[in-house]
Parts: C-alpha cells; sequence; structure tokens
C-alpha cells in the first residue's frame, strides 16, 4: 500500500473516529438532556384515570385494614359511603356538603376571631327542661363537625355509639335518653344513664365543670346541681345537655372509667345517623387529654382514601410508622385548634410566589373535620393561577360551590396533573396525593379542592381531603405534627 493510501486511510479512521466520538457525545447529550427532563418533571406530576376520582358504591376496605386489629386503635369510615354502618340510600349532594364545609370554616374563624360578624347560635341552656321543641328551622346543609366516623363502648355494661371523629372540638358528647327537648333520629340505640351501672353527673361546683368554656366556646349552666353544657357549630346545629361521667370503653384493655362527656338532651342537625362527636382537641376535656396517662397525648389516623374504602384511628404510639417528618405546632398561635406554620407552597416542582407574611397574618391549623382546604386570598390566587397555567390542555368548566377552578374532562381517560407540594416549619415539605389535589363535581368534571378565604384576617385550614394517603401524627405532648408519606393506602 502506497504512502499516499495510507495517509487517506489514516484520515478516514481519523475522521470515523471523530464521527463516532461526536455522535456519542451527541447521544450523550440528548439522553442526558431527556433524564434531565424526566428527573425535573416527573416526580412533580401524577398521572391518574378520571375514574379513580369517582365514589364507589361498594366498600372496598384497606388492605391495612388487618393490621389495625389491635388495641387502641379503632377504624375510620367516611360517614357518607358504602362502609358506613347508616347504609344511607343516597349520599347527600356535594353542594351540600361544601355548604356545610363553610358553615364549619365559618365557625372556626369567628371563635378565632371574636370581632368576626359570622352569626352564632347560643344555645339556651337554661331552657334545657323545655320539653316544647321550639327550635329554630335549619338549611339544608350538613352539620360539617366531620365526616369520619368511629365506633367506642359507652356505659357498663357497654354499649357501643358511632361518633364523628373531629380534631377541630374537645368535648366528647352523646345523645342521652329521656331525651327531654328533642333527639335527631341515629343508628345506635339512644344511650340511656339510666341503664349504666357507672353512669353519674357533674356538679356545677366541679373543675370540669368550669372547664366547659375553653372547650365548647360557652359559659356553663346549672340545673339543680348538675353542670349543663352547650355547643354548637356553623350551621346553628347543637346539643345541650348534663356534663356527665362513666367508662369509655375502645378494647377489652383500654378501658377509662370516669371519662367525662355531654349527654345530650337537647340535639338539632344534620349529623347523619351518628350518635355525636368524639372531641380529638387539645383541652383538658378531649379524649386525647383525658387519656393522657395511657396514650400520652399522641394519636394518629389515616384517613379513607376515598368515601368507599376504610382507614384507622390510633390512640398511643403504637400504631405509628417509622418514615414521618414532624413540623412543631405554632403555639405563638394559641392551643385552642392545632395550629401550624405553612412556609411556602410549590406547584409542579414551582414555588408559588407568596410572601410569608401572607401566611403568617392569621395563621393556619389542620383540622379533619374540615373538607377543602382554605388559604389566605393572596395564596389561594397565587396556587390557582399557577395550577391553571400548568393545566392548559383540559378545557375549563364552571365553578362549583366554593371550587372556581374546575375542568370539563369529558374527552379525557386518564389525566396528568401538577403535584402540589406543602412546606410547613422545619422544612418539611410533604406532596399532596392526587386524591388531595382534584375533587369529581359530577361523571366528566372536577375542580381544584382548594379554595380561598374571604380574608386575610381568617384562619387558614389545612383540611381532610388534602390529607388523604398521608398517615398524620399528632405528638402533642411533644409539641408537633407528623406526616408519612406512604403510611396509608
Amino acid at each position: 500500500m502506497s504512502s499516499s493510501s495510507n495517509s487517506n486511510s489514516n484520515s478516514f479512521f481519523l475522521l470515523l473516529k471523530f464521527l463516532l466520538s461526536s455522535s456519542l457525545l451527541l447521544v450523550s447529550v440528548i439522553t442526558c438532556g431527556v433524564q434531565a427532563r424526566k428527573a425535573n418533571t416527573q416526580p412533580h406530576f401524577h398521572t391518574l384515570y378520571f375514574t379513580s376520582l369517582l365514589p364507589a358504591s361498594v366498600c372496598t376496605p384497606s388492605p391495612l385494614a388487618d393490621s389495625i386489629k389491635r388495641q387502641s386503635t379503632l377504624q375510620v369510615v367516611h360517614r357518607h359511603g358504602p362502609c358506613s354502618q347508616d347504609k344511607p340510600t343516597a349520599a347527600p349532594p356535594l353542594s351540600r356538603i361544601l355548604a356545610g364545609d363553610q358553615s364549619r370554616v365559618e365557625s372556626i374563624q369567628a371563635r378565632l376571631n371574636p370581632t368576626s360578624n359570622t352569626n352564632q347560635l347560643k344555645p339556651n341552656k337554661n331552657k334545657l327542661i323545655d320539653r316544647k321543641a321550639n327550635l329554630p328551622a335549619q338549611s339544608g346543609s350538613s352539620l360539617s363537625s366531620g365526616n369520619y366516623v368511629v365506633s367506642v363502648g359507652l356505659g357498663t355494661p357497654k354499649k357501643t355509639l358511632s361518633l364523628i371523629f373531629d380534631t377541630g372540638s374537645d368535648l366528647t358528647w352523646t345523645q342521652c335518653q329521656p331525651c327531654v327537648r328533642s333527639c335527631y333520629q341515629q343508628r345506635d340505640p339512644i344511650f340511656n344513664p339510666s341503664s349504666s351501672t357507672s353512669y353519674s353527673n357533674v356538679s356545677c361546683s366541679a373543675s370540669q365543670c368550669a372547664q366547659l368554656s375553653s372547650a365548647t366556646g360557652n359559659d356553663p349552666g346549672c340545673s339543680s346541681t348538675t353542670c349543663v353544657y352547650g355547643i354548637q357549630y356553623g350551621d346553628q346545629s347543637f346539643s345541650v345537655g348534663f356534663l356527665s361521667k362513666d367508662t369509655l370503653v375502645l378494647s377489652a384493655t383500654d378501658v377509662f372509667p370516669n371519662f367525662v362527656f355531654g349527654c345530650g338532651q337537647n340535639n338539632q342537625g344534620l349529623f347523619g345517623k351518628t350518635a355525636g362527636l368524639l372531641g380529638l382537641g387539645r383541652d383538658p376535656l378531649s379524649i386525647v387529654s383525658q387519656t393522657a396517662q395511657k396514650y400520652g397525648k399522641y394519636f394518629s389516623y389515616c384517613l379513607p382514601s376515598t368515601s368507599s374504602s376504610t382507614g384507622h384511628l390510633t390512640l398511643g404510639k403504637g400504631g405509628a410508622s417509622r418514615n414521618l417528618k414532624f413540623t412543631p405546632f405554632a403555639s405563638s398561635k394559641g392551643t385552642s385548634f392545632y395550629f401550624i406554620d405553612i412556609i411556602k407552597i410549590s406547584v409542579g416542582g414551582q414555588d408559588l410566589p407568596i410572601s410569608q407574611t401572607v401566611f403568617d397574618t392569621a395563621g393556619s391549623i389542620i383540622d379533619s373535620g374540615t373538607v377543602i382546604t382554605r388559604l389566605p386570598p393572596d395564596a389561594y390566587s397565587a396556587l390557582s393561577t399557577a395550577f391553571q397555567q400548568q393545566m392548559k390542555k383540559y378545557p375549563s368548566a364552571p365553578a362549583y360551590s366554593i371550587l372556581d377552578t374546575c375542568y370539563d374532562f369529558s374527552n379525557y381517560t386518564t389525566l396528568t396533573i401538577p403535584t402540589i407540594s406543602f412546606t410547613f416549619g422545619g422544612n418539611v415539605k410533604v406532596d399532596l396525593e392526587a386524591t388531595g389535589t382534584l375533587v369529581a363535581v359530577s361523571s366528566t368534571q372536577a375542580c381544584l379542592a382548594f379554595a380561598g378565604n374571604g380574608d386575610d384576617a381568617d384562619v387558614g385550614i389545612f383540611g381532610n381531603i388534602q390529607q388523604q394517603k398521608l398517615e398524620v401524627v399528632y405528638d402533642v405532648a411533644g409539641g408537633k405534627l407528623g406526616f408519612g408519606a406512604g403510611g396509608c393506602n
């Protein structure tokens, strides 16, 4: 071979080597670019079937159901779903639930802001024994004292009662015979104090009677020598009765004598067919405080991810997982509710331009009884705008009740939606599930499951839709709230 041929051959191989290396480099750049895009976007979006947002007609217990058959753990069901023992003929329309939710929010905000002009009913405790049920007309809205129900035992012998569990309330109460003024219809037999050998009334001079002011927001009354409580909610539903003591039974070994509760003799409102309410607040009269010696003011829950599934409520540390991130309670805002600090919100991995003062002005609470998360006006506006920008491919739909960012998914089976993340105090970031982002309002439409408050002075509320599929842990004694991703199904 000639030197010219050698030279051409060398040039060819050099060119080939260059082209190969360039191609590899180009492929490498393209591959890295694709991977980078995947890394940047994939974790920040949810892909789901629209039908997963719709309620089912058949109860499907959580796969974790077997694991909750332990002491101090109660099964949680949605009171409007097929797992409820009430077996309603039809769940109330979402518009009614949202109207009741707004009533609850206004009630909470009025309690925290005494200057609020929210109309409140003050139950007349002095007319408790008046048998004439001349009660105010009720609107069609649901009570909004909560949507989740647990069953507990009360009395000796034990009577099983289905109670709404509520972190925004303190006093546990149930309807009691003889219902001297009014009792609404409930599934369980109404509790009869005269049939319990361990029942007693709380006197007007007892310390527990004086604690009613902080537990209910109303001063106690007195009937003869017996303490009388009164508690009302945002839609003017209420319970009035005798403050009492009896044995609370959560399991064969979790028994609490002399548990203080309200024995309701005058009860009005749309409580479904539940027997009353289980108060999980921080007041001394709450179940959390009254069982502190055994459970250490520690409880956790997994809310049902849909109305057709089940969850659980566990008192004590036995049920909490290890995959938890804790944010401190914001004690500077008071101890009547579970206050938390929101630091920032992101949509699809992009932090929203919200000043910290927006969140700090009124503060925020976490509440198991509020359905839709409420945000300060500026924060909600930023969230809605960012969400709409990342949902441009989907046609919009008219507003529904308190929800104004809505979409028509009639031509879509599969949806891709941006992940909404909250960062709480202590730099605790929590990614919301898809079910905590959209709520179906019809068989083809869904809306962003958030709403704005009417005023900057109104407290923000982290609601129960946003808590779905998260294990939520209340370490009340330790002053912190935990979130566990993947701790629930």
